[in-house]
C-alpha cells in the first residue's frame, strides 16, 4: 500500500496521522517464509520537518506463524514494534545524508508501507522463539520432544581432550 507524501512534504509544519491496513501476507526472513496470522491496523504520523523533509512515526503489532526453536512445535510469535525514520522528498537528493535509512521505501512521493514494515520486521525479529520459557527440547539421537517426558537414550558426552587417549586403548585391544 502507498501513502501519499506530497502535502507533507510541501506544507511546514504539516501532520498527518492515519491508520493503514497492512497487506502483508507472510515475510522471508534467513531464507524462511513466515506466514502472517493476525494483523492490527499501523498507525502512521507523518510530520514535515523540514524543506523537502518528512518524519514517519508509527507502531504495528502483527501475529506470525513460527516453529519453537527448540522443539520445532508451531507457535504464534506477537511482534509489536515501534518506529521512527526520516524520509526526503525525491527533488531533495542532493541534500540527503549517507546515513538516511527511509529513501528505500519511498517512490517519489509516495512512502510504500509494506517496504517500511518489511524493513521494521527484520530488524526487531526475535533471536529466539520458544513455546514456553522452559522447553526442553528434543533427544539428539531419538528425536523424542523431551517435553512430554524422558528417552532412554544415553546422554552420556564425552570430554573432546580425551578422545585421543580412547583412541590408543581402542587400538591396543585384542579381540
Amino acid at each position: 500500500m502507498f501513502v501519499n507524501l506530497t502535502d507533507v512534504f510541501t506544507i511546514e509544519g504539516k501532520q498527518v496521522t492515519m491508520q493503514v491496513e497492512p497487506e502483508l501476507e507472510q515475510v522471508t526472513i534467513g531464507g524462511a517464509v513466515f506466514p502472517v496470522k493476525e494483523k492490527a491496523p499501523v498507525s502512521l504520523s507523518c510530520t514535515n520537518i523540514g524543506k523537502g523533509k518528512a518524519r514517519i512515526a508509527g507502531e504495528a503489532e502483527l501475529t506470525f506463524g513460527m516453529n519453537c526453536d527448540r522443539c520445532l512445535k508451531p507457535v504464534d510469535e506477537k511482534l509489536a514494534f515501534r518506529f521512527d525514520r526520516e524520509v526526503f522528498a525525491p527533488d531533495m537528493t542532493e541534500s540527503i545524508p549517507d546515513d538516511a535509512d527511509g529513501q528505500d521505501m519511498m517512490d517519489g512521493f509516495l512512502l510504500n508501507v509494506e517496504d517500511l514494515l518489511s524493513s521494521e520486521i527484520v530488524m526487531n525479529w526475535p533471536m529466539k522463539v520458544l513455546c514456553k520459557p522452559g522447553c526442553k527440547g528434543i533427544c539428539r539421537q531419538c528425536g523424542k520432544d523431551l517435553n512430554t517426558g524422558t528417552c532412554d537414550c544415553d546422554t552420556f558426552v564425552p570430554d573432546p581432550r580425551m578422545a585421543v587417549i580412547k583412541d590408543i586403548f581402542n587400538g591396543n585391544k585384542e579381540v
